[in-house]
């Protein structure tokens, strides 16, 4: 439920604040479809992602998917950093993303499938 209610809360606002980030980050996002399809698709794996908190175990077929979404956001960024391509507060936020991935795999690992009832 964290990673889903965490991702609601950072993703949502920046529908508002293109023109924020480029001010911020320079220079200015220049292909603003690509900016608004990444936070797009982001926003709708937060939904996924209270869905699995709904129910583990029924949902549990969709956790190694998150995990690959939390760590397609911290690898990128990690090897971005060593290449001096961005900011170390850049790797600390993506790293939050690392940590709920390392907690879908936990919960992975510790949902496991209902045995099958017998016929």
């Amino acid at each position: 439920m964290g990673a889903g209610i965490y991702g609601l809360i950072v993703l949502v606002p920046q529908y508002f604040m293109e023109a924020q980030i480029g001010r911020d980050y320079p220079p200015a996002i220049t292909h603003p479809e690509h900016f608004y399809g990444f936070v797009g698709v982001a926003l709708a794996w937060q939904f996924a992602f209270l869905l699995i908190a709904r129910d583990p175990r029924r949902f549990r077929p969709l956790m190694p998917v998150a995990i690959l979404e939390k760590l397609a956001f911290f690898l990128p960024t990690l090897w971005l950093y060593t290449n001096g391509r961005v900011a170390p507060a850049v790797v600390a936020v993506a790293s939050i993303d690392a940590l709920l991935g390392a907690l879908f795999l936990a919960s992975f690992l510790a949902v496991r499938e209902a045995p099958a009832s017998p016929a």
